[in-house]
């Protein structure tokens, strides 16, 4: 009888969720970690060990163990916070800087943010522990829009704003801004309302750097169905019911994929037409050779160098001005007249004559 336990059978797609995925969600670490916790074996399901990362669980109805600890699912928090400028969004920070989960207090539960703001940029910023709800609403392809106030440096165009909308090509694609409307002026500065889509690294002080307009502050006022209302910087508060339903609900409808707008119907060539392009026609095999092309001399430019070759050196023997050259070898060996090469010798100048040594200096 075998002693060791038979491996996991890998469940349907459809049923539960992924092993490392739960653990994260409560409270293990990150995705990598709870992989490596899987690997090492210090996860076990109903008592046979876990040695599959692709296993599927559910935790409701399924005994979870950590190093022999029951694994507890832990309750979904929201909280919409106003970062102030100088944070950073990441979880882990080798240079000690202060980061967004620090302002809340110490809790069980691993709170991230859904998406980042650059460590200048402040306002809105939603910190939960619900990772689905977190990647519909932070990844680009759902197209959830991101409203800011932008501080720009000068006074920018209709024009400067509309080639932001239509777009600009950078390393990592095409950035462009749904919308831009400039709200007013301060002095030698303009305060402006932009809309995006996708939220790439830097994306809108890169933007309007490219015209000539330097970022001077940044903030973000609405994500989604969500807006930073009376909010301070730092300050925080919990989502409301209905706020949660809410923004369930739009997660929801910007995941669902929109159908396709249905093909145009292919329509048939009228009897005798071709579509595309006529064919090319072929070139008849007794048809005369077309006479070579000639080309002038240009006043102040030389003629070419096969013209010219044939004109300077009439005993060629090809259409191209090739010259009959004698037989013998050829390179800096050769000697004039094809002769081969030269002997051992006094070259035909005469002996070289020794190189001229300075006196030493005193």
């Amino acid at each position: 009888m075998d002693s060791h336990p038979a491996p996991n059978p890998k469940p349907p797609k459809s049923s539960g969720e992924r092993l490392q995925k739960v653990l994260a969600a409560a409270g293990f670490g990150s995705r990598r970690s709870c992989e490596e916790l899987i690997t090492t074996g210090r996860v076990t399901i109903d008592g046979q060990v876990a040695d599959n990362l692709g296993v599927r669980v559910d935790p409701d109805h399924q005994k979870l163990t950590v190093d022999g600890e029951r694994v507890k699912l832990q309750a979904k928090k929201y909280f919409l916070i106003n970062k102030p400028p100088g944070c950073v969004c990441t979880n882990s920070d080798p240079g000690g800087r202060t980061r967004v989960i620090d302002l809340f207090p110490a809790m069980e539960t691993r709170l991230f943010t859904v998406g980042r703001l650059d460590e200048p940029t402040e306002g809105l910023l939603l910190v939960t522990n619900d990772g689905e709800l977190a990647h519909r609403l932070a990844h680009p392809r759902f197209q959830v829009e991101r409203v800011y106030r932008v501080l720009v440096a000068g006074q920018p165009t209709a024009e400067a704003l509309q080639q932001l909308q239509q777009g600009m090509y950078f390393t990592e694609g095409k950035f462009r801004l749904r919308e831009a409307k400039k709200l007013k002026s301060k002095g030698l500065s303009s305060l402006l309302e932009i809309v995006i889509t996708e939220g790439h690294n830097r994306e809108v002080r890169r933007l309007f750097a490219r015209i000539g307009h330097k970022v001077m502050s940044l903030q973000r006022v609405q994500f989604g169905p969500l807006r930073l209302g009376e909010l301070g910087p730092a300050e925080y508060r919990p989502l409301r019911p209905q706020e949660i339903q809410k923004l369930k609900e739009f997660a929801v409808e910007v995941g669902t994929p929109r159908p396709r707008a249905p093909r145009r119907p292919r329509t048939e060539a009228p009897a005798g037409e071709q579509r595309g392009y006529p064919p090319r026609a072929r070139r008849d095999p007794n048809e005369a050779p077309r006479p070579p092309r000639e080309f002038p001399a240009r006043p102040g430019r030389p003629m070419k160098k096969a013209v010219r070759r044939q004109e300077e050196r009439p005993g060629t023997d090809g259409p191209r001005g090739q010259v009959s050259r004698p037989a013998g070898p050829r390179g800096k060996f050769a000697r004039p007249g094809g002769a081969g090469p030269r002997a051992n010798g006094p070259r035909p100048g005469g002996p070289k004559k020794a190189a001229r040594k300075r006196p030493p200096r005193p």
